[in-house]
């Protein structure tokens, strides 16, 4: 075995070495700990993502003395590599652009315990990646679930302390309904890593008996993660959520929390229950419908916001529903298109709130779009990165939101009656981007008579431009990227 295959292993060991060194220490070391693992993940993720893909290989990676079926396992290859590199430098760039505001919003005596909870994000995000055992993921999504909860409510104030709340309602059903189908699951199959899954699930299925046990079990495990990744209409927690929440942590819950239940999800529809069984269950028809709704449903209830962050997370919402609409469509081209989405929308949603909270700074602290009129003269930099999410979100050619909408439309022809609702969904919601985000960005750039402006390039914009530059190289090499996707979908569906 090749040194770099212990990768994922090192991952996992380095965050929770992290985050229990973190807990001992002082706040300043504990932040240095969790930049640098953070920097050392996108590291060793890439590395590992560099190896798979000249190699070509996918490979499990036994963990402890006991084989498969009785012992744990990793898997690693192309879209888990570079899926693990991406929320690593996701959450990386999230903090470091958000890092005045967790000064300002965390008060001192926790701010160490901030840290410690962004180490057990990344932990369980990188576990979510490369885990091949499904109880092992119920676990990771615990711990996921709890840091967020903890990365919300660790601000001042009392709304903060409510929205953590809702939020934790609605995680703890999710969390509930995919213990429950994982038992059942269990129950019917007596096995817990996926390839043994697999296996049982698809010799139940042609022999037609559990059918029903089987539909159950997996339509609970697919609703427990839907409602813990906001979709529709378990997406109301979203606006308190990532509104009261410091910039960085909404860029965390918004770009990588969330992607890391769905990308689990995908995992589980390909590589657990199987593409013809999800199929033949009716739980993708379910997800398709409802994917369509969350487009719908998120892009006019951002129409009627009456502040940047709510809009801002209800457009979220929205961008949930492409993914699930993907997933509901049940094609390798829908696949590929939903991991441009998660790509595209992880590199977006950071962006838009971390250059949002520095043009409400601007505004005296005000997220009323009348107070936010001309903010962007007067933090340029800020205007300009959120111009270009803005763009991104509503699909504009170069930006990297245009790819996933384009790859959605190709892949919804010869699909029958969903070719149709398909197309108009994406007609529909692109029509009420538009109508939202440019009017947004507009009002921004609008000047206002005597107003101070400053084009001094502020060091805490760096990490938002480092976002904006990606998106774009994103939109301008798709073909390079969706080339990989494919060469990783060929050895993660086998």
């Amino acid at each position: 075995m090749s040194f770099v295959q212990n990768f994922p292993f090192f991952s996992i060991i380095l965050s929770l070495v992290c985050a229990v060194v973190s807990f001992a220490a002082n706040a300043r070391w504990a932040r240095r700990l969790s930049i640098f693992l953070l920097s050392a993940s996108v590291v060793l993720q890439g590395s590992l993502l560099v190896y798979c893909t000249v190699h070509h290989v996918r490979y499990s990676y036994m963990m402890g003395h006991y084989p498969a079926p009785w012992g744990n396992e990793l898997t690693a290859g192309i879209l888990e590599s570079f899926l693990a590199m991406l929320f690593a430098g996701v959450m990386l760039l999230s903090v470091l652009g958000g890092m005045r505001r967790i000064l300002q919003d965390v008060p001192a005596d926790k701010q160490k315990l901030y840290w410690v909870m962004v180490d057990l994000a990344h932990v369980a995000l990188v576990a979510l990646c490369y885990t091949n055992d499904i109880f092992t993921g119920y676990v990771f999504i615990e711990v996921l679930t709890i840091a967020s909860c903890a990365l919300l409510s660790v601000r001042r104030g009392g709304r903060a302390l409510i929205a953590s709340a809702r939020y934790m309602i609605f995680a703890l059903m999710g969390s509930g309904l995919f213990l429950i189908g994982v038992i059942f699951t269990y129950s019917v199959t007596g096995h817990l890593l996926f390839p043994q899954l697999h296996t049982a699930i698809a010799d139940l299925w042609a022999s037609g008996g559990h059918r029903f046990s089987v539909t159950m079990s997996l339509g609970l495990i697919t609703a427990g993660l839907a409602i813990k990744s906001g979709l529709f209409p378990f997406h109301l927690w979203m606006p308190d959520t990532y509104g009261q929440a410091t910039p960085a942590s909404s860029g965390i819950l918004s770009g990588v929390v969330s992607k890391g239940y769905i990308v689990f999800l995908i995992k589980v529809i390909y590589q657990v229950i199987g593409i013809d069984v999800f199929a033949a269950s009716g739980i993708q028809t379910v997800l398709l419908l409802f994917g369509i709704g969350g487009m719908i449903a998120g892009s006019v209830s951002a129409i009627f916001a009456r502040r940047l962050t709510t809009m801002i997370a209800f457009s979220s919402a929205a961008q949930i529903g492409y993914i699930y609409m993907g997933l509901g469509m049940g094609t390798e081209a829908a696949l590929g298109a939903v991991l441009f989405q998660i790509v595209s929308h992880a590199l977006t949603k950071p962006m838009l709130f971390l250059s949002g909270a520095n043009l409400m700074a601007v505004s005296g602290g005000h997220q009323d779009f009348n107070s936010l009129r001309g903010a962007a003269h007067r933090d340029p930099a800020a205007g300009c990165v959120f111009t270009v999410g803005a763009l991104s979100m509503v699909g504009i050619p170069i930006f990297a939101g245009f790819i996933p909408k384009l790859y959605f439309a190709a892949a919804a022809f010869h699909m029958g009656w969903r070719t149709w609702a398909v197309l108009l969904a994406l007609a529909l919601s692109t029509l009420l981007n538009v109508l939202y985000f440019l009017y947004t960005t507009l009002l921004l750039w609008v000047p206002e008579a005597g107003e101070k402006r400053d084009r001094r390039l502020k060091w805490a914009a760096v990490p938002g431009l480092v976002f904006a530059a990606l998106n774009i190289a994103v939109g301008l090499r798709s073909y390079g990227l969706m080339d990989l996707f494919r060469q990783g979908m060929d050895l993660f569906c086998q």
